[in-house]
């Protein structure tokens, strides 16, 4: 992250919101920083949506690495089986469940955290939204 980002985020983030940004992966936090950017590009100014944009991935932590990203998207793409057959592998198990979970962990981290109740529903319902909002959030998770 460069540091004109850190400045950016510690602008407009409370104490608690950039330590719960900093806990995350080094990859989410990434994530985070271009889904903003995404969002931003659309003309985006909504301050619970961004906020959502940032730490909706927050929750994936500790242990969720590479492999079972894959293995997830895989899994997503071509079926659930796939999830079962790696789930026998080491890591795998604890590292696919994070990943099935995190949405709601995430939720329950941001609000934790203190972000607003619209933070906190647009985060949880990432993956399946509810609002013109949430699916400016999902568009833009998916596209990064």
């Amino acid at each position: 992250m460069a540091p004109s980002e850190r400045n950016e985020l510690a602008s407009w983030l409370t104490p608690a919101q950039l330590a719960l940004f900093d806990r995350m992966q080094v990859a989410d936090r990434r994530h985070g920083l271009d889904v903003v950017a995404a969002l931003r590009q659309t003309g985006s100014k909504d301050a619970d949506l961004l906020m959502a944009g940032l730490l909706h991935d927050c929750g994936k932590r500790p242990r969720v690495r590479l492999a079972h990203r894959v293995a997830w998207s895989l899994g997503q793409r071509y079926g659930e089986w796939i999830w079962r057959v790696a789930g026998h592998m080491p890591t795998f198990r604890y590292g696919l469940d994070r990943l099935r979970t995190h949405a709601e962990r995430s939720a329950e981290l941001a609000a934790a955290a203190g972000c607003s109740p619209r933070t906190v529903e647009l985060i949880r319902r990432a993956e399946n939204p509810v609002d013109e909002a949430g699916q400016l959030l999902h568009t833009a998770d998916e596209a990064n």
